[in-house]
């Protein structure tokens, strides 16, 4: 079953747990000392903040929208779905971001709102790809700064490394 995904830039991370965990009355399923991630059935929402914008000069509030796939099937399904809306798709295989390693596809809807599609299948042990701390001032949040025009949708591309337009992180 796919699950909700919203990701937040926040300054205040340690009052955003507070509130946050008060709100779901329930901890992070993921705390590190810039990100925090609920995964919650009720309702149900891969909820994520985190600290790292603020490096780069992003504002507070919403980092991207997303969908997390169940499977790779349905990453696949919401591939062609995203290529079906008419928008431009970047796809990327075995991304690191967000302590996880992801396929995925991004897009922007018409008003510019990033959209991240991924199925997850591990953990990371850095927010970004090699832990490069280059990722964190040149990118903040591993979402794109613009999709690949015309790209064909069939399976996620190999992720070319940390902070390259081709990688997604920044």
């Amino acid at each position: 079953m796919n699950r909700f995904h919203v990701h937040l830039n926040v300054t205040d991370l340690d009052a955003s747990l507070r509130f946050y965990t008060a709100l779901f009355a329930a901890p992070p399923s993921v705390l590190k000392p810039d990100y925090a991630k609920w995964l919650l059935d009720d309702p149900r929402v891969n909820f994520a903040i985190s600290h790292t914008g603020q490096a780069a000069g992003r504002e507070p509030g919403i980092a991207h929208l997303g969908i997390q796939a169940g499977d790779a099937d349905a990453l696949a399904d919401l591939g062609r779905r995203l290529d079906a809306a008419g928008g431009s798709v970047l796809p990327e295989q075995a991304a690191t971001c967000c302590y996880a390693r992801s396929d995925k596809f991004w897009t922007e809807d018409p008003q510019g709102t990033r959209w991240e599609t991924f199925h997850t299948f591990g953990d990371a042990t850095t927010y970004h790809a090699g832990g490069d701390a280059s990722c964190a001032t040149g990118g903040t949040d591993c979402a794109p700064q613009a999709p690949v025009a015309g790209h064909a949708v069939a399976a996620p591309a190999k992720a070319a490394g940390c902070c390259t337009p081709a990688s997604g992180c920044c």
